[in-house]
């Protein structure tokens, strides 16, 4: 007999908020946004737990209370609009979706994209999210400006091309590599186009690559 949805979601909350992740709107997106839906089925039983579970391409969903951590770093607000790279099977979108206006969203497998896409329509949740198969660092120019940027895959630093799309006082939350340690910043974007940091904290993610892949 399978557990309660209700219970494994309570189980997700008060993880979240034992790792600190506290807003409400951030613990009550997640829990109301079913991560089973992007499983693949042979995960779906623990698609609840905060573990990563593996998708197509190679990829992975990101454990939730992560996500939860760069939710609440990013502060995403109902009236902005957000750009995601890294569109994965698609369950930060979709979380996002309840959080701000409208998401961007970016990712280099086709198959990721169309499978998102796809989610998101049998959610019901899709006119607030929109999904394109581009190179993600180049960012979505003629979407510009963003209130907020979130990265799900680590790199260098930020993009300078996806600094520039950055509105003035806007956020971007992303995974760097620094000194060979994984470590998630918030970077604000300051009316002289600089940025100040803030370390949300350590994890590590896989690199976010270049251009559109190939196949898959």
């Amino acid at each position: 007999m399978s557990e309660d949805p209700r219970f494994r979601a309570a189980r997700l909350v008060l993880a979240l908020r034992q790792s600190g992740v506290t807003d409400h709107r951030v613990t009550e997106a997640l829990e109301k946004t079913p991560r089973e839906a992007f499983a693949p089925k042979p995960f779906a039983e623990h698609a609840w737990e905060n573990v990563e579970l593996p998708i197509d391409c190679g990829q992975t969903m990101t454990r939730p209370v992560t996500v939860g951590v760069m939710l609440q770093a990013l502060g995403a607000q109902r009236g902005e609009v957000v750009l995601e790279i890294g569109s994965g099977s698609g369950y930060v979108a979709a979380v996002l979706s309840r959080l701000a206006r409208r998401v961007y969203s970016i990712d280099r497998y086709r198959t990721l994209v169309d499978r998102a896409r796809s989610t998101l329509d049998f959610l019901g949740v899709s006119s607030r999210v929109e999904f394109r198969l581009a190179d993600g660092l180049a960012g979505w120019p003629e979407a510009a400006p963003f209130d907020r940027v979130l990265l799900m895959g680590a790199v260098q630093a930020l993009p300078e091309e996806i600094g520039r799309q950055m509105a003035v006082g806007g956020v971007a939350v992303l995974p760097v590599e620094r000194d060979g340690e994984g470590l998630i910043l918030r970077l604000e974007k300051l009316a002289d186009g600089s940025f100040a940091e803030t370390l949300v904290e350590k994890a590590s993610f896989g690199p976010l690559q270049t251009g559109v892949a190939r196949e898959l």
